[in-house]
């Protein structure tokens, strides 16, 4: 039985609503989807469209919370805010006036998310990251990337193309080689942990191997940002882990999160991105919030929820994590999008293998999520071949069905 309650606000709340449900919270839930596990996890459950449509702002926002917040009569943690933010600081500055924000500041937040900030504290710090700027390079220049500030799920990444259009909120990298590895912290000044996985794009078609296509091409329009005419090549596909990395790589992953973690006072759940190849360990993106690996790491005592909260309130999560975490031998998530066209979710029993499942009748746009897939196995690689055969599957039963 829930002794204390916890907000949540998030583009999708549901990860966290569930582990927060397993840590012995009552989540109090804001998100864009309300889908069927996530108002299962909630203890209530507010639907603002708005998180997904035309971008959130902060008086219905403000509303829902109050809303959901008036109708328990537990005591109230704190907030806990999701994916969705990292280009409002203002918001979240507002948001924290109100409540006790549960997690990175806003102010932290702004400066690991704005490229010129960060750029100078990696530089200060020797970490090592592609090289970065705010002005285009030359039009007849091949191998970078145009990026949108505060941008995450990696649909802002774009291909810098002669031709290509960006706005103000847009800088530019340039591409790493090599393999893409995520670093999941729990930080904090008493205590940090770590745990670490291999992520995909999911640039897929119908019939292809839904984990290593190659990128494909797309088409920029509207001020507002990307209208694919295909999926965005750089999309956030999927995640595996734990794994086990080689000593002196597992160090240098370490000691770069470490120190970037201090440096812009980060806190509780956060990850970071890296592209590790023979010579090179480039991080190339900082998530001061938690993210989707929060499916992979997590155990069926949310013991993830409970040392972010731990970590925010002055508690140890060190300790939390070594009595308590039991992490899976290997396990694989995966999104799988829209990509055969739009749909309306049709009337089907959903597989115990699959979480945001969306209500039927919902209407999915061309390269929205539909659903996330989860495998676990005795080794990643067979966590992430099973993940990709239900990837298929499901994509199957939402294409294919008469019901």
């Amino acid at each position: 039985m829930s002794d204390t309650a916890v907000l949540i606000a998030a583009y999708s709340g549901r990860a966290l609503a569930a582990s927060a449900r397993r840590a012995g919270f009552a989540p109090l839930v804001v998100d864009g989807y309300g889908d069927l596990d996530t108002i299962e996890a909630a203890e209530h459950h507010f639907l603002l469209r708005e998180f997904v449509t035309t971008g959130i702002t902060a008086k219905p926002l403000l509303a829902a919370l109050a809303d959901i917040a008036s109708r328990t009569k537990l005591p109230v943690a704190g907030l806990v805010l999701g994916a969705g933010f990292e280009d409002h600081p203002k918001l979240m500055d507002t948001l924290a006036s109100t409540y006790k924000l549960l997690g990175t500041s806003a102010a932290a937040t702004r400066r690991c998310k704005m490229p010129a900030e960060m750029m100078m504290a990696l530089s200060t710090l020797g970490a090592s990251y592609p090289k970065t700027q705010l002005t285009p390079p030359p039009r007849d220049a091949t191998g970078w990337l145009i990026k949108r500030t505060g941008g995450s799920g990696g649909r802002h990444v774009r291909d810098w193309t002669p031709t290509a259009k960006f706005i103000e909120a847009d800088y530019f990298q340039k591409k790493s080689e090599g393999d893409a590895i995520s670093v999941l912290g729990i930080v904090s000044p008493d205590g940090d942990a770590f745990a670490f996985s291999r992520q995909w794009c999911a640039p897929y078609d119908s019939g292809s191997d839904p984990l290593h296509r190659s990128p494909r091409a797309t088409t920029m329009s509207s001020a507002r940002g990307l209208i694919p005419s295909t999926p965005p090549p750089y999309r956030y596909g999927g995640a595996t882990g734990p794994l086990t990395l080689d000593e002196d790589l597992e160090a240098r992953l370490i000691d770069t999160s470490l120190a970037v973690a201090r440096e812009f006072n980060l806190i509780g759940m956060v990850s970071f991105d890296f592209i590790v190849n023979e010579t090179e360990v480039n991080l190339i993106d900082i998530n001061p919030r938690s993210g989707a690996t929060l499916d992979i790491f997590d155990d069926d005592r949310g013991t993830l929820f409970a040392a972010h909260i731990a970590a925010c309130t002055g508690a140890n999560p060190v300790a939390i994590l070594q009595e308590n975490w039991t992490p899976p031998v290997a396990r694989s998530s995966s999104y799988l999008y829209a990509d055969r066209g739009a749909l309306t979710v049709p009337n089907l029993a959903w597989p115990e293998w699959t979480r945001d499942r969306s209500p039927h009748g919902t209407k999915i746009h061309a390269h929205e999520p539909i659903a996330t897939v989860i495998a676990e196995a005795d080794t990643p690689d067979e966590a992430e071949r099973l993940c990709g055969e239900r990837l298929g599957i499901l994509q199957s039963m939402m294409y294919d069905s008469t019901v």
